[in-house]
């Protein structure tokens, strides 16, 4: 019997369901795979052969593609990896050959406050350790790539200051004359480091580098994450890997990764993170883990290349997408569907009764403190006003001409009233909606939500992107501005305004993809307004160029790309039994 999540932790109840998973070898062979397409990582992880998996099943259909989404999150988060492993499990439940893919967490919220991005209660993706703790070392060969690339740039500028022409062509070195103030890049790490947002580098003698301020941001902001997300294979991701834009030189001009001859030795870092990693549910189902989180920094989308290899492999493919549809849902379905040309069928928006309450006036609830009062008593009229918020999200799914399904998360104190006014107000918006209680009763408990999800993905869809790419980038910030965020139009910095009109006046940039920077907080740029805002206005204070993956990104409000360590982080209570090995503490 699984152990009770309301009176165990989650690493408690995974660790006592690790203790009957299956090895990779069983899901391997019950997934179809041939042995020659597992790369095993041990007993119970292993990584997929992408191409030899594509290539042998090109001429079987796709299974039904659906993407979990959820509401604006409290900054506790809403549960949409518990309902994506539960979804999964429901599926499985009702006979259906399920693959979940899913992204790999950071260890910066793993660390911190968030914890890992596993699930919770009976809907889990284990091993959780590995899972949570770098994995098969995907995030770890990002870091070395993107680091490998600011090493050959600061080396540059140290010998292009250091050299004349001559000298320089003494050593086949051409005079990239970069501007050390347009350096776009800085070196990433996998943790929340605020002490590193800023710093100045190669301090010392001409022989310690290129003086230079600099900083860190958080690794899975990388471009190379958002290239590893929505690289076709592994020759489209080497093309993509020359096109970063690093820095700009004296007259303007951008400087790659080519042109730092790199963009070879960073991909050769990459090889092996381009096939997905395989877990498993607690009760057995498939689970593809690749590329990353943080859909308010980041595109926050698993790869297209596991979403490929799982439609091929099963009836039903489950992602799931970063924080609310405001973002998370907004970037796959016109950045990771258009690259791919993926068609879903059904969106999920998870809400749970909490975040509904926070959206209709009761306290914001505050990471490592225990929930307000508040919280715990019935409030109907809370929740009903905090449905303002789901039903934009329901909104901007239907804009896309997708099916939208509205996941009730149950949490044990949720009353019969206040789940009955979900229901009312969801379904007159025009979605699905369905009770689950998978984090308490597992698969079992999400029955009725894999049912909806069934419904959903036999009623044919009408999918549309919301721009064209030839939309140009103000016109495309505007409509992502007012019909996604519901704000009543958009401001720009001086800096921002000059940028957005150089890239419209560029043939080739003008085409890339919008890939947002925003709090996910809030359906605004201020991550204190709940609900709906009315009467405010988008403020876009930088435009950043990912050339490589094949995006503008807009950065909206005051938001960093570098999170920061609480007062009371995870790694507090995470330590390691020394008789056994085994990791404790992890959520």
């Amino acid at each position: 019997m699984p152990l009770d999540p309301k009176q165990y932790a989650d690493w408690e109840i995974a660790e006592a369901a690790e203790k009957h998973m299956k090895t990779v070898y069983q899901l391997a062979e019950e997934m179809g795979l041939q042995k020659e397409e597992l790369l095993p990582h041990g007993h119970y992880v292993g990584k997929l052969d992408y191409r030899k998996i594509l290539n042998r099943l090109q001429d079987r259909p796709d299974g039904k593609y659906v993407d979990v989404t959820a509401i604006t999150p409290t900054p506790l988060g809403e549960g949409k990896s518990t309902t994506t492993i539960g979804l999964v499990q429901g599926l499985g439940k009702r006979g259906k050959k399920v693959v979940a893919a899913i992204r790999q967490p950071s260890g910066g919220p793993t660390m911190n406050i968030k914890g890992s991005a596993a699930g919770g209660g009976l809907s889990q993706c284990v091993p959780l350790t590995p899972f949570s703790l770098g994995l098969t070392g995907d995030i770890n060969a990002i870091m070395n790539a993107h680091n490998l690339c600011m090493v050959a740039l600061n080396a540059r500028m140290q010998h292009e200051f250091n050299y004349d022409d001559a000298q320089l062509a003494k050593r086949e070195l051409k005079r990239l004359n970069i501007d050390p103030n347009t350096v776009q890049m800085k070196w990433v790490i996998d943790f929340c480091a605020q002490g590193l947002r800023k710093m100045i580098m190669g301090m010392g003698n001409k022989m310690d580098g290129f003086m230079m301020e600099s900083g860190f941001a958080i690794a899975v902001s990388s471009e190379i994450m958002a290239i590893l997300a929505v690289a076709s294979d592994l020759k489209d991701f080497r093309e993509r890997m020359g096109k970063i834009v690093v820095a700009y030189d004296k007259n303007g001009n951008p400087v790659t990764t080519a042109d730092l001859e790199v963009d070879g030795a960073m991909t050769a870092w990459m090889v092996e993170a381009i096939n997905p990693n395989l877990l498993q549910t607690i009760e057995g189902q498939p689970v593809l883990v690749h590329a990353g989180p943080f859909a308010n920094i980041a595109i926050g989308q698993s790869s297209i290349i596991a979403d490929k290899v799982a439609l091929k492999l099963a009836d039903y493919n489950v992602t799931e997408s970063g924080f609310g549809a405001d973002i998370g849902f907004e970037k796959f379905w016109n950045l990771k569907c258009r690259y791919s040309g993926l068609k879903p069928n059904a969106a999920v928006i998870v809400a749970t009764i909490r975040a509904l309450k926070c959206h209709g006036g009761a306290p914001i609830p505050v990471p490592g403190k225990p929930i307000p009062e508040e919280y715990k008593g019935e409030n109907v009229g809370w929740v009903e006003a905090g449905c303002s918020n789901l039903i934009k999200h329901i909104d901007t799914v239907k804009k896309s001409g997708v099916n939208p399904v509205v996941c009730i998360n149950a949490f044990y104190t949720d009353t019969d009233n206040e789940i009955n006014a979900v229901r009312r107000l969801a379904e007159a918006a025009g979605a699905r909606v369905a009770l689950s209680r998978h984090w308490e009763k597992g698969g079992d408990g999400a029955i009725e939500l894999a049912d909806a999800v069934v419904d959903a993905c036999n009623e044919e869809s009408h999918f549309k992107y919301l721009y064209e790419l030839e939309t140009p980038l103000r016109d495309r910030i505007d409509i992502l501005a007012k019909e996604i965020y519901g704000a009543d139009g958009v401001d720009y910095s001086a800096d921002a305004l000059k940028k957005a009109k150089t890239i419209e006046q560029d043939g080739e940039l003008s085409k890339l993809g919008t890939c947002m920077v925003k709090t996910h907080l809030s359906l605004s740029d201020n991550p204190n307004k709940k609900g709906v805002p009315k009467d405010w206005r988008l403020y876009i204070r930088d435009i950043l160029i990912y050339k490589g993956a094949g995006f503008v990104v807009p950065v909206a409000g005051e938001i960093t790309l570098m999170p920061g360590t609480s007062s009371d982080p995870a790694y507090r209570r995470i330590d390691v039994d020394v008789e056994t090995g085994k990791v404790k503490g992890l959520f």
